[in-house]
């Protein structure tokens, strides 16, 4: 008894941290996007890597000594402004024209590329630079090469354009003395910025046997081995599907209270299943981009989800309040419900796909089933634990898990009532 006492304080002192400890990062950097893009094409004598990715990534850890005044002095090909008693960093147009491949050589000191575990001979062969909203495509590798097809254009940047909002193209050259049919990929960047661990870095492969895409979440500090197999590949998405509903609460308190009001094993299945198959529907509409392009879409998506966390806690706990309630006569209307809420969580994972991947980059159809079987298996993962627990609190007697049930299924509503007035303002500062 001690045992289940001890694991039912632990759980809902977890759920209280997840509360506690759910606030935004700041920095000194502006960081609009957190995506990084390698296109690597195979050639008989080596590699050619094109590579976007924002340009803090490249400089925010270049900053200087702090002068008198407290701030420091400007990064390579930045300049630095007092905004409202804020320093920020703005693209130093100037020293970029006076460089052919400054952007690019920064790039290529950031990235490690090895074959066989050796380094090779590498190359900066030139870089691109873009104000947000003005890049071109960059979902194949015909579109990178595109890129560099060109002459630099600086015009968007004479009238002054935050680094934060700034993306560069580079193009690195890794020769070798035959044909590269294994390689690592890593960074040693560590710029500190913001959900700099959330940046999602997407390796598109081109070898003579086709693409493969490949997939990773973070600054790259572990090595991605990349090679020829489409197990390997596949596996990537994979992983970054159960990561990202482990890693995303708002799915992890919904799963765990769905899992709360589900007396038995066949209507917890039922309600796993409606929302599996509504969210399956959404990540495929949504990710193909046949939903609302309105700025108030996605701040309302994610209120509805919030929304959703409320419904199952409502629905957790009516046995316990409301006498009438009939369990089994009311099922189906609690599956229908959960699936229709399924069709909300899935437009979530959809809009977390949509920042890695474009609807024109190859493989997408291989891509899009491996990271959603990887959220059915995180899933899968968050209801066997919570089943485990909340049996184990079982054993204390019905009383231990009517309060188990309440206390749990308060803390989620309570959670998700903030988000729904945090997310609400975010759809009415949207309209």
């Amino acid at each position: 008894m001690n045992c289940c006492l001890r694991i039912s304080f632990q759980f809902h002192l977890f759920i209280l941290l997840l509360l506690l400890f759910s606030t935004p990062a700041s920095a000194h950097f502006k960081l609009n996007l957190n995506v990084r893009i390698f296109h690597v094409e195979h050639l008989s004598d080596g590699l050619n890597v094109y590579m976007r990715l924002p340009m803090p990534y490249l400089v925010a850890h270049l900053l200087g000594e702090i002068d008198e005044n407290g701030f420091p002095s400007p990064a390579p090909y930045t300049s630095n402004r007092l905004e409202e008693d804020k320093l920020v960093h703005y693209v130093e147009v100037q020293q970029l024209k006076q460089s052919t491949d400054g952007l690019a050589l920064l790039a290529l000191q950031g990235l490690d590329l090895t074959v066989d575990g050796k380094n090779v001979d590498a190359n900066a062969e030139g870089f691109r630079i873009y104000k947000n909203g003005t890049q071109p495509n960059f979902a194949t590798l015909d579109d990178a090469q595109k890129s560099f097809e060109s002459e630099p254009l600086f015009d968007s940047f004479e009238q002054g354009v935050y680094v934060g909002d700034t993306t560069v193209d580079v193009l690195l050259r890794y020769s070798s003395e035959s044909a590269v049919y294994k390689y690592a990929l890593s960074s040693n960047l560590n710029p500190g910025l913001p959900d700099q661990d959330e940046t999602a870095n997407l390796i598109l492969d081109y070898s003579p046997s086709g693409v493969q895409v490949f997939r990773a979440r973070g600054l790259l500090q572990e090595p991605v081995v990349v090679t020829r197999s489409v197990f390997d590949a596949v596996v990537t998405f994979i992983k970054e599907g159960v990561k990202h509903i482990l890693e995303g609460l708002d799915h992890v308190l919904f799963v765990i209270c769905l899992v709360l009001g589900a007396m038995h094993l066949k209507p917890l299945l039922w309600r796993v299943t409606g929302f599996t198959i509504g969210h399956s529907i959404t990540l495929s509409i949504g990710f193909f981009g046949f939903v609302p392009t309105a700025a108030w879409f996605v701040p309302a998506v994610e209120m509805g989800i919030a929304l959703s966390i409320i419904y199952v806690a409502i629905v957790a706990v009516l046995p316990d309040f409301k006498s009438g309630w009939q369990q089994e006569k009311n099922e189906w209307t609690v599956v229908s419900v959960t699936g229709l809420i399924g069709l909300l969580h899935g437009l979530g994972f959809s809009f977390v796909l949509q920042n890695i991947l474009q609807v024109t980059s190859p493989n997408i159809w291989q891509s899009l089933v491996a990271f959603n079987v990887g959220v059915e298996l995180g899933q899968l993962l968050i209801v066997m634990a919570a089943v485990l627990v909340f049996y184990l609190i079982s054993l204390l007697g019905k009383s231990a898990t009517k309060i188990n049930r309440i206390i749990v299924a308060g803390l989620c509503a309570a959670i998700a009532s903030y988000w729904v007035i945090e997310r609400g303002s975010g759809v009415l500062a949207n309209i």
